[in-house]
């Protein structure tokens, strides 16, 4: 069996910075990809980077390009989420993704889902 967990989520103030972490569990052919979504309460669940295991390629949603940085670790069974200069709308929790098709960011009608960690940026 294949698990992924979530970790690294908190509160924190706007301005200040959380680094989440995906860990891969059991044993797997590994995944092609690997993304992090988040959802608040109310709203839809949006994603807000990926990245691919094989090419290296990452995708970041407009709201987060220049503040979050994903990264792999040499093994590719880890991926750090880096969120920088946090804004009270990235208040949600966040879940791991790992996809097991192409591209950049798994289908998320077929991936593998962590259990999410929570984030709050408040005041």
């Amino acid at each position: 069996q294949v698990q992924l967990v979530e970790s690294g989520g908190g509160l924190v103030q706007p301005g200040g910075s959380l680094r989440l972490s995906c860990a891969a569990s059991g044993f797997t052919l590994g995944y092609y990809t690997i993304g992090w979504f988040r959802q608040a309460p109310g709203k839809e669940r949006e994603g807000v980077s990926c990245i691919s295991t094989t090419s290296g390629s990452t995708y970041y949603a407009d709201s987060v390009k220049g503040r979050f940085t994903i990264t792999l670790n040499n093994a590719k069974n880890t991926v750090s989420l880096q969120m920088n200069s946090l804004k009270p709308e990235d208040t949600a929790t966040y879940y791991c993704a790992g996809g097991f098709l192409g591209g950049t960011c798994p289908d998320t009608r077929r991936a593998s889902w962590g259990q999410g960690t929570q984030v709050t940026v408040s005041s």
